[in-house]
Parts: C-alpha cells; structure tokens; sequence
C-alpha cells in the first residue's frame, strides 16, 4: 500500500518537473497543490516545507520577469502561505532560518498583491510560537521593515521597525524619510513618536538607541545635549528618568515642556500610558482628562488606581498611529 502511495507520489513529481520544463506554470501549481495534501496527510513535513518553499521561489521569479502572468504571481504567493500553514500545522520553532525564508519570499512577492498581506500576517502569528511576544517575533518585524524600506513604503517599514529591536535601523530610516519627506520644523517630530511608542511598548533599549542614532545621524540636528530643539531635551532627560519610577520628576518634565508637548495631540495619550507603565500614574479619569490632569492630579491627590487600560487596544492604538506618519 505504501509503496502504491509512494509510486503515485513519483508520478506527480514527475509530471511537476515535466510542467515546470515546458512552463505550464499554472499545471505546475496544480502539482504543487496536490502533492502538498499529500504530504501533509503523510505529515513529510520537512519534505513538504522544502517544496513549497522552492516552489514559490519558482512561480514568485517567473512573474517577476513575465509580468504578463498574472496568475502566476497569485500562484507564488499561495504556495507561500501553504509554506507559512506547515510551519504552523508541523509545530516548527521559530528560527532565523526560516526568517529568513520568509523575508526572500516576501520580498518578490508583489507589492500589490493581497496575498501578500496574508502571508506576512501568518508568519507573524507563527513567528510568536513559544515565546513571550505578542505580536510577532521582533527578528521578523525588522526583516520585514528592511522590505519596506528597499520599497520606500516608508509607512509600513515604520510600523514593523517600531516592533523590531532595531533601533539604529529605524533611525536610519527616519532620517532618510525627514529628508526626503519631511518640513524642516518636523526634523523632533519624527523622532519623538518613534520613541514614545517604543516606550508604550516597554522597549526601553531600542528607544534609547533610536534616539541617540537619530540625533547623531540627522545632518540638521545638533550635537547635544543640550539641544536647539526643546523637543529633543525632552526626550533625552524622559529616557534618563524613565527607570527612576519618580513621579514628581516625571511631571515637573512634563510641565517645563508643555508647550514643545501640544505639537501633536498624540503626545499626551503616549504619555498617560508611559506614566502608567513607568511611573505607577493610574488610569485617566475622566478618559478626557489628558496627561497634565491625570500627572497632577494622581501625583497630589492620591488617587485610587482603577486598573490598566487593556494591553492589545493600547498596541492595536499605537500600531494606527504608527500608520499616520503622511
């Protein structure tokens, strides 16, 4: 019985080859399609990762090069998201090997190709498996953002950086996208939000590198501290004090930079949850009540903590607002 199923096996893989000589890219997609159910009912997992993997490789490269082949680029990409279903079905670890896999075959895949959103979204689900993150591994994040960049969609190379540990990477970016983009009054704006939101996310380290590569790389800005822009002294004394737990320091901070702080209204709600996260600062109330009311409020009156805001709204929050740089 086996050895029927093995011989039906070949007869695919033969016809696969034979499809792929002749490029009948559409027949060979059949192929694949068939011999990844049975595969996967034979659970050749590794088997099946190989061909899948080669497979959309394959179909991805011919419609780069044919782009009258429409079809064969949705065929690439299909293959790519049954790629990313066995690494979730087989329970295969997170690995740099297989991010990397994932990277090349996202970078062919074609910009505006639906597909593509698909695929990066599984792989980031399966990229958490059996680890402490959230919202995909941080490794992944930042290959994709690379992607991004190489492709100048600034918007979303920003968004996967700030989930990312690359720091120096996403400032680099920032830089090249105030440059290219960006009003000479914005050079602080850029890189306030990139900090903030490293910092709603607790990832203290890379907002500290980010910062201190995009002061030192931008050609416009100074070197400090101190510096010209108010903005910038901020953020540079937020990250000395932001592990010091010291509440009045961090509102008296907050009141000498009122006004640099009413730039973007933004500012305030990343504050609230930066205090909240940091400096033990309760939950606003009323919601409206805004980041001095809360900081004052909280820190002479002594109120009651009512309970964090719920952790996946704060992130789904930040990851729109990462969306707005334009």
């Amino acid at each position: 019985m086996a050895s029927r199923y093995n011989h039906a096996i070949q007869r695919v893989l033969a016809k696969l080859e034979a499809s792929i000589n002749s490029e009948n890219y559409y027949e060979a997609h059949q192929m694949y399609r068939t011999l990844y159910f049975r595969y996967l009912g034979q659970k050749k997992y590794s088997e099946l990762l190989e061909l899948l993997y080669n497979g959309s490789t394959l179909l991805l490269q011919h419609e780069q090069h044919y782009e009258k082949y429409q079809n064969d680029h949705a065929s690439g990409a299909d293959l790519g998201i049954l790629f990313v279903n066995v690494l979730t079905q087989s329970g295969t670890e997170p690995s740099q090997d297989y991010f990397e896999k994932i990277t090349n075959l996202f970078s062919i895949m074609s910009p505006l190709s639906p597909e593509r959103d698909v695929f990066v979204q599984s792989a980031l689900r399966w990229s958490i498996k059996n680890t402490d993150y959230k919202i995909g591994h941080p490794d992944l994040h930042q290959k994709i953002a690379q992607v991004f960049w190489r492709e100048k969609n600034y918007v979303m190379a920003r968004q996967h950086f700030i989930y990312s540990r690359d720091g120096s990477g996403c400032a680099a970016m920032l830089v090249e996208l105030h440059e290219q983009r960006g009003y000479k009054n914005e050079i602080d704006l850029f890189i306030a939000q990139a900090v903030l939101q490293y910092l709603c996310l607790q990832n203290k380290t890379t907002a500290q590198e980010v910062f201190n590569s995009y002061t030192s790389q931008h050609p416009k800005i100074n070197r400090g501290p101190p510096y010209l822009l108010p903005l910038l002294n901020f953020l540079f004394f937020l990250l000395k004090i932001v592990d010091s737990g010291k509440l009045a320091v961090f509102t008296v901070l907050c009141e000498q930079y009122r006004i640099s702080l009413n730039r973007d209204p933004c500012y305030r709600q990343y504050l609230d949850k930066i205090g909240q996260l940091f400096f033990n600062v309760p939950s606003p109330r009323p919601r409206n009540q805004g980041l001095f009311g809360t900081l004052l409020q909280s820190f002479f009156n002594g109120l009651e903590d009512e309970g964090s805001d719920d952790e996946q709204r704060n992130i789904a929050s930040t990851s729109q607002t990462a969306q707005e740089l334009d």
